[in-house]
């Protein structure tokens, strides 16, 4: 069996966003019992995370490192043409991740107790964010 939905969402500025239920319940809808569940995001400056959702700083402290990593207006970046957060916001989303593939048990995203599914906004505005959620396995 194969579902697939797509999920938009608005973030409101850099830093994650949850998307653990809305990923669930898609999931749920699908009917399926055993198998994967894959989200790909369509964009280049943001990207998804399987991260801790017990404490918010556990997210500040990675906002706070992708800073020293990649920190907007930097000189040596040439790519600057949506401003001085655009290219560290397209090397945050490099070292991290487009696509999470998760596994499904019992109709159920199979994570562990402190883990959630974030979309991660790199970019300091806010924007319109789409994924593709392809759900396969068995009913």
């Amino acid at each position: 069996m194969l579902y697939q939905k797509n999920l938009d969402l608005q973030t409101r500025r850099r830093g994650t966003v949850e998307i653990t239920d809305e990923v669930g319940r898609i999931v749920r809808d699908s009917g399926v019992q055993s198998g994967l569940c894959n989200v790909f995001l369509r964009h280049t400056s943001a990207s998804l995370i399987v991260c801790e959702n017990a404490d918010p700083s556990v997210r500040e402290d990675l906002e706070r490192f992708a800073a020293r990593l990649a920190p907007d207006g930097d000189p040596l970046f040439g790519h600057t043409l949506e401003g001085p957060d655009d290219m560290p916001a397209h090397i945050r989303s490099i070292l991290t991740q487009a696509a999470l593939t998760i596994p499904i048990v019992q109709g159920a995203l199979a994570l562990g107790t402190w883990q959630g599914v974030y979309l991660w906004e790199h970019r300091v505005r806010p924007h319109r964010r789409s994924m593709i959620v392809t759900v396969m396995g068995e009913g």
